[in-house]
């Protein structure tokens, strides 16, 4: 029997993107897989959009939260409900290759290895290639990790036969960052990031990155809250954070043909 693969989307008011996202799994080449569509309390048609696929495709699974309860929890939510050997997010707004799962199993299962990612292509809020790749780090280590976060969190997937089930604390930016922290943690061995791109990130996000006020206030509360760090030690993390995001990670994002 393969490995069952839990896919991991919480949903917000996506009526404009969730029908491409959910193909986008359904197309996988890999078909051992379960969708957990975990919505935090949608005012939209985002529900009725859903519908159709839960009819068709019985391991495509909903749960509603009663009122809105934010990413982290919902997250949290959807790995709880989780029955497979390995967990992957994608959220609701963003796209996998066809190729995505296959690919990633195959190197998990070869390298002997818990957790691996890939590189990333861009686009902007229409599904426009913005024609900008992210690309993955070939090894990554929870230090260089603790750095800036290199894990594109719709590529990422680990094993959770290995390292159990994830949840993250409670903040309102950068979950992903600590879930990826905590993985490798328990791992002891590095991830390992495939050179193809395997995803397209939708750019229509509001980007931290484009609030730099915003940037060092939730990045210093992963350190502070997230990872519990003193005082001290959470502004020098944070010194270490800028100058890995804003002179060493940027190099990441590379022009494409």
């Amino acid at each position: 029997m393969p490995h069952l693969v839990s896919v991991i989307t919480p949903i917000y008011n996506d009526e404009r993107y969730i029908t491409s996202t959910i193909k986008s799994v359904i197309n996988q080449t890999y078909k051992h897989w379960e969708l957990i569509l975990v919505d935090d309390a949608s005012t939209d048609n985002t529900l009725i959009k859903v519908e159709p696929f839960l009819s068709k495709h019985p391991n495509i699974k909903l749960f509603k939260n009663t009122d809105n309860k934010g990413a982290a929890y919902t997250r949290n939510r959807g790995t709880e409900e989780a029955s497979g050997n390995y967990i992957a997010f994608l959220d609701a707004d963003d796209l996998w290759r066809p190729e995505k799962l296959e690919q990633q199993i195959k190197l998990l299962e070869k390298e002997s290895t818990d957790v691996c990612f890939s590189s990333y292509d861009l686009m902007d809020s229409e599904g426009k290639p913005l024609k900008r790749k992210v690309r993955a780090l070939p090894r990554l280590t929870y230090n260089k990790l603790l750095r800036a976060n290199y894990i594109g969190n719709l590529t990422g997937i680990y094993n959770c036969d290995n390292l159990g089930k994830i949840y993250t604390k409670d903040l309102r930016k950068r979950q992903d960052w600590l879930l990826w922290l905590e993985a490798l943690k328990r791992s002891q061995k590095p991830a390992i990031g495939l050179a193809d791109s395997l995803a397209d990130y939708r750019m229509g996000k509001q980007s931290l990155s484009s609030n730099k006020i915003n940037l060092i206030k939730y990045n210093y509360k992963v350190y502070r809250r997230g990872l519990d760090f003193s005082f001290v030690k959470s502004l020098g993390y944070m010194l270490v954070f800028l100058f890995e995001h804003l002179l060493i990670k940027k190099q990441r994002v590379v022009a494409i043909s």
